[in-house]
């Protein structure tokens, strides 16, 4: 059996391919978990599908984004643009955060708009000089939000596009 066809045509891959394409930056839950559903697993898989896969991601942000960052500007200072960039989204959107602190990491994460979500918060986080473990159950609380928010969305979107409304 091919890599394509484990991820497509059986339960397992299709929960593993949902997490997968859930831990990708910008597309994360909010595109894991319809796409989990258009493969057809049911939304009890889809659903911690897409959070876990969401979530693998954001501990290591919250610890390592910023020696990462360093290490980057050392070693491969062509990549300092990016750097740049990614430093100053996460000081911009902190500015939101930083007021209301974990609740307001929680909103934001649990807002599914471009730009928020779980990889953008423990950026967030990480730059603010959160810890792990108080910033992770705000992460997480905030993918479970957005996982609801994007659940309710997904089932309205597909009845509406059936007919079966």
């Amino acid at each position: 059996m091919e890599i394509f066809d484990f991820l497509t045509e059986t339960t397992q891959g299709k929960v593993l391919f949902t997490m997968l394409v859930s831990m990708i930056p910008i597309i994360e839950l909010r595109g894991g978990l319809p796409f989990g559903v258009a493969l057809g697993l049911p939304y009890y898989l889809a659903f911690p599908a897409a959070v876990i896969g969401n979530l693998i991601p954001a501990p290591f942000i919250i610890v390592y984004i910023r020696r990462i960052f360093e290490l980057m500007r050392k070693y491969m200072p062509r990549l300092n643009g990016l750097v740049d960039k990614m430093e100053q989204k996460a000081h911009l959107k902190g500015q939101k955060v930083q007021k209301y602190q974990y609740l307001g990491l929680w909103l934001f994460v649990a807002i599914p708009l471009p730009g928020t979500g779980a990889w953008t918060g423990s950026l967030v986080a990480a730059f603010l000089g959160m810890r792990l473990k108080k910033a992770f159950p705000a992460v997480i609380m905030g993918v479970l939000t957005a996982g609801c928010i994007m659940l309710t969305l997904t089932h309205v979107g597909i009845n509406l596009f059936s007919g079966a409304v």
